[in-house]
């Protein structure tokens, strides 16, 4: 099976969107069609049988326009010259049709009909062409039994066109009596103020996707191959796999890749959220994006396009964009009826106005005002448009969503369950005690301790390395003697320098006068180091799985917002209750096998608990998925690999909270522009029928007008999430 990401031109309400998701998941090797109405986008997952042009295929049929695979770069903010000009015209055919009204001077239509007649002809027919592609998507649209907003646009404009070009040819062939019955500037009102609404409607949603479109603008379009001894600059594109490039200091890593000479720290903030600079070494790996701060190094390309992190990344944002939340797919059936009932009440208040003896231009008026006044956009908008700001502020903070319906299962979780190791540790040794019993000052002492541990792989060397390194401590890389099972020796201006185990010692025949420092360490749970200079020990580092800093403050912050807590893990008792104390949870499982977890959270769910499990993504898949919402805590170059419904690149637990705090201001969001768009719409159709003309009353002019109000207002007030304080 395949999958692709396709762009769509001609979408312009939820009706559009709903007819083309529904029209392709019917079409024979499509086994999966999702629309995207304010990403302009559908995601397709199809079989190996079909190809990309029999997919254009179908959208064609469908009425609308396949623009290529999706590129959020590629999207350009709507010029505003043509809209002006129009504006001028619309402005001008008002002075004409309802100058004399007004007392100003103007043509008599009584004393010259005919050039009357003729000059609203010409500038109606000049906007007909300018909104001819609401009038084409419209009709397509119709033939199609997929009527949208475009389809009541288009009825409403085209009935009062006919309507006065017909009136114009009984004035042009001498009956003037006709000539105030003319409904040119409805026709063009409804044209200029709808295409008005949109231009304000894709200005307002290029700032909502601003903050998912920032993710392709991360890394750069070229890179610099290495040949022979020069360095060739060529773009992405021609990047292969294996090939040796490099980067200097200020600019970006090209494409994924390991180093494989030099050493630098890099920025790597825009998955990781981590502020402070990164350093690597060869073999490390460096990511797409990153930029480097002091250093040239070269790097191998290891993944390139779509195979990339940050690839990656923008593929799992789309696809949380893309989904849909149980409200959006209720919307959807609504939106589904909508404008075929618009229709019918439409054509009733045609035909009961001309039985209770109005006129046929007061019929039509009424006909086209409820045509027009109806607006399935802010329906068709209420939803995914708030979906794609939380998704992008999301992304902008280090999570990444899988499906937008997390939002809403988020929103009511009561019990928050957390693995411990990875989790609430930090699930590496780190150095949590340092003493120093030498004349030597401590970064000097760590400058030699970090040479002697460069030589070993053990975990508590790599350990020792980060906490030298997170101070900024450069060190030399020296050839040391591994001890087997013992430790390390380094040999400077002929004094001999050892780091190692208690083991070590008993080797040395050297005496520990440090045993209060030492039982302190081991009390506290912690792997001693021993650090030796010639015959005495010079320093002891405690080493641990520390609880994360903020871990505490995470917890605090779930209780204070009523949700349970509870730490699953298959440690020991004894170690889980000190990590369990120190963080004030109270609810603690202990030596759980993945079966246990599993068995637990659905021993919660059975109790009619929401709950969210937060794990480090591999250990924990299977609570994981049971789970009624996943959360992975990893790096983001693991992103591929997760199977959690949410991924936290930053490895911070604070963003648990953030997570929560989004979820509940989107869904508030969602319910408010729902509410809205149903009121609203409910309350205009109603006026635009005349039940209400003894206190209110309008025509298809203003009801265009209400119309784009409504679609602005539900932007308006999503585009309000982008303030959330986090």
């Amino acid at each position: 099976m395949k999958k692709i990401i396709l762009s769509i031109g001609g979408m312009t309400c939820s009706a559009c969107s709903n007819g083309l998701e529904k029209y392709l998941n019917k079409q024979e090797g499509i086994v999966e069609a999702k629309v995207n109405l304010v990403l302009s986008c559908v995601s397709i997952n199809y079989e190996d049988n079909i190809s990309l042009s029999d997919l254009e295929g179908f959208i064609q049929e469908a009425g609308f326009k396949s623009l290529g695979e999706m590129s959020l770069n590629d999207e350009k903010k709507e010029s505003y010259l043509p809209l002006v000009l129009y504006g001028i015209f619309a402005i001008f055919i008002m002075y004409i049709s309802m100058g004399h009204m007004l007392g100003f001077p103007s043509i008599n239509m009584e004393k010259y009909p005919n050039l009357y007649c003729i000059i609203l002809l010409f500038f109606t027919l000049i906007f007909l062409v300018y909104g001819f592609d609401i009038i084409d998507s419209g009709f397509k649209n119709l033939i199609h039994r997929m009527p949208n907003m475009d389809s009541l646009v288009m009825i409403g404009v085209i009935a009062s066109f006919i309507y006065s070009l017909v009136n114009t040819i009984f004035v042009l062939m001498g009956n003037i009596s006709y000539v105030d019955k003319m409904y040119y500037e409805s026709c063009v009102f409804v044209i200029y103020f709808i295409k008005l609404g949109r231009y304000i409607e894709n200005n307002a949603l290029y700032l909502t996707v601003s903050s998912i479109r920032k993710l392709v603008m991360i890394t750069p379009t070229s890179a610099k191959i290495k040949n022979g001894n020069s360095y060739k600059e060529v773009t992405i594109d021609e990047v292969k796999k294996g090939d040796i490039l490099v980067c200097y200091p200020n600019e970006k890593i090209a494409v994924d890749g390991a180093v494989v000479s030099g050493s630098s720290y890099f920025d790597e903030s825009f998955i990781t959220g981590e502020s402070m600079p990164v350093l690597k070494n060869v073999n490390d790996r460096v990511v797409a994006g990153s930029i480097n701060y002091d250093s040239k190094i070269e790097y191998m390309a290891e993944k390139i396009g779509k195979d990339s992190t940050i690839s990656e990344i923008i593929k799992l944002v789309v696809e949380g964009v893309n989904s849909k939340t149980r409200i959006t797919k209720l919307v959807d059936k609504i939106s589904n009826v909508f404008v075929p009932i618009i229709i019918l009440i439409s054509i009733i208040v045609f035909l009961v106005y001309l039985f209770m003896g109005n006129s046929l231009y007061i019929s039509i008026e009424r006909f086209i005002s409820v045509l027009v006044v109806a607006c399935p956009c802010s329906l068709g908008l209420a939803t995914p448009i708030a979906i794609v700001l939380a998704v992008g502020i999301c992304s902008e903070n280090g999570i990444f969503i899988k499906s937008s319906e997390t939002f809403e299962i988020s929103s009511n979780i009561d019990t928050v369950v957390f693995d411990k190791t990875g989790t609430l540790t930090n699930g590496k040794l780190c150095v949590s005690k340092f003493y120093n019993y030498s004349d030597i000052k401590d970064n000097d002492f760590l400058k030699i301790l970090g040479s002697l541990e460069s030589c070993s792989s053990h975990p508590i060397a790599k350990g020792i390395l980060k906490y030298i390194d997170d101070k900024n401590i450069k060190y030399n890389k020296c050839e040391c003697k591994n001890i087997e099972n013992y430790g390390v020796k380094l040999v400077i201006n002929d004094v001999s320098y050892y780091a190692g185990s208690y083991k070590l010692l008993n080797k040395l025949n050297i005496k520990n006068n440090h045993l209060d420092d030492e039982k302190k360490l081991l009390d506290d749970k912690n792997s001693v180091v021993y650090f030796i200079m010639d015959d005495k020990i010079i320093g002891l580092l405690g080493l641990k799985d520390t609880i994360r800093l903020e871990a505490k403050e995470t917890i605090n912050k779930l209780y204070n917002l009523g949700i349970d807590v509870v730490m699953l893990t298959g440690d020991n008792d004894e170690v889980s209750r000190d990590v369990g104390d120190k963080l004030n949870i109270k609810n603690i499982i202990s030596n759980a096998t993945p079966k246990d977890k599993s068995n637990y959270i659905n021993k919660l769910k059975k109790n009619r608990k929401k709950v969210m499990m937060v794990g480090d993504g591999i250990n924990d898949a299977v609570a994981l998925t049971f789970a009624d919402v996943g959360v992975s805590i990893g790096s983001g170059t693991d992103v591929a690999s997760m199977s959690s419904d949410i991924i936290i690149t930053t490895d911070n637990l604070n963003e648990i909270i953030n997570l929560l705090k989004i979820s509940n201001k989107t869904i508030n969001n969602i319910k408010g522009n729902l509410f809205w768009a149903f009121i609203y719409n409910i309350v205009m159709i109603v006026i635009a029928t005349g039940l209400l003309s003894k206190f209110v009353s309008i025509n298809p002019m203003i009801a265009s007008i209400s119309m784009v109000l409504s679609s602005l207002f539900v932007v308006g007030n999503a585009l309000r999430l982008k303030k959330i304080k986090l």
